[in-house]
């Protein structure tokens, strides 16, 4: 469940997306809404510290204030805007996985900014951003298809392999319908991650992690899962190929693109930055992050101010109820930042109120 403030900036958020992104929802779905109703709700959650460390740091909103040509596929908008595209989304994340896994891939069906929500309001749910399904046109074969999710990190984990943990049962426990007995349908998983940063500190461009039996290492234990952990300026393991596709993961320049593969992929991303379409619903994001960055630093600085009056007035003794609730109910920050000064002068809690012109039965009236 949402609290008020979550609530007030989902139904804002809402409305502006569905103003400025609802006409183009014939080319990149429902691409925009989701995303940034989705990016919104989690930024402002706590917006003291995450999103300030996201901004600083080149998390999920490194692309604020930088123009759209300048993006990578690192990039959170980039890579879904042109992962839901309807012409070149799937045959870019054909190229991409094939590349990476160097096997072919078959038909797929894309979904970006896909939440998988908790099993109870008090849980945590997750937010996919690339989830790709393979399917396989057998009806006897199982599993029946391979679910690849796909998550580019600018945003240094501390707790990867824990994190893919909680990503990968929150993904299985959809895969299987109640009263389902046959476990030989849950689809193959790839935890695809892709880090501007090394997570394990070896220098390989790839780490392949799977279950494994300890005491017998050669035995087959096929449950479907992989963990991929792509870095992309790694210089050890994998392939050319594998390494290439990484730089220009990193730095989606012409410059780095080298062979047939990168040559379709740049493509790809050269026609997706073009579109006005894109290029407006970019725009419109970046508006959206400015305005509500600014509305809740102003809020924080409020609550903060009031909090601070109340601990200096603590020292002059008990506050009144009815004061405690006129200085939260206060907005303006200047005010605010005067009644700071006095209260840090006061000798008593009389004292600040008569220089504040705070009076309790103004409160009541």
């Amino acid at each position: 469940m949402l609290n008020s403030m979550e609530y007030k900036i989902y139904s804002d958020v809402r409305q502006f997306s569905l103003r400025h992104f609802g006409i183009y929802a014939d080319r990149i779905g429902h691409f925009a809404i989701v995303f940034t109703v989705t990016i919104i709700l989690f930024c402002m959650a706590e917006f003291t510290t995450p999103f300030a460390d996201l901004c600083r740091n080149g998390g999920i909103m490194s692309n604020h204030h930088r123009p759209l040509e300048e993006l990578n596929l690192m990039d959170d908008f980039l890579i879904n805007a042109v992962a839901a595209d309807p012409v070149v989304g799937i045959p870019f994340c054909q190229t991409v996985l094939s590349v990476l896994l160097q096997r072919p891939i078959g038909e797929l069906d894309i979904s970006v900014q896909r939440t998988i929500p908790a099993a109870t309001p008090t849980m945590r749910g997750i937010r996919m951003d690339v989830e790709i399904t393979e399917k396989y046109s057998s009806d006897d074969r199982f599993p029946a298809m391979t679910i690849y999710d796909m998550e580019p990190h600018l945003q240094k984990e501390n707790n990867y392999p824990r994190h893919n943990r909680f990503y990968q049962a929150r993904i299985d426990s959809r895969n299987l319908k109640s009263g389902e007995k046959n476990f030989a349908k849950l689809p193959n998983l790839y935890i695809i991650s892709i880090t501007d940063y090394d997570p394990f500190g070896y220098d390989y461009m790839m780490y392949t992690v799977r279950n494994h039996c300890e005491e017998i290492p050669g035995l087959s234990y096929d449950d479907g899962l992989h963990f991929l952990y792509f870095y992309t300026r790694g210089t050890k393991g994998g392939c050319r190929e594998i390494q290439d596709m990484l730089r220009y993961f990193q730095e989606s320049t012409e410059e780095n693109v080298t062979n047939d593969d990168i040559h379709r992929i740049h493509d790809y991303v050269s026609t997706v930055k073009i579109q006005p379409k894109v290029r407006d619903a970019y725009m419109r994001f970046d508006e959206i992050i400015a305005y509500y960055a600014e509305e809740a630093a102003e809020e924080a600085a409020e609550e903060t101010m009031v909090q601070c009056i109340l601990e200096l007035l603590e020292d002059c003794g008990e506050i009144p109820a009815g004061m405690k609730e006129t200085l939260k109910a206060q907005k303006d920050v200047k005010l605010l930042k005067q009644w700071f000064k006095l209260a840090a002068h006061a000798n008593s809690i009389t004292d600040f109120m008569d220089q504040a012109g705070i009076t309790l039965e103004s409160q009541s009236n």
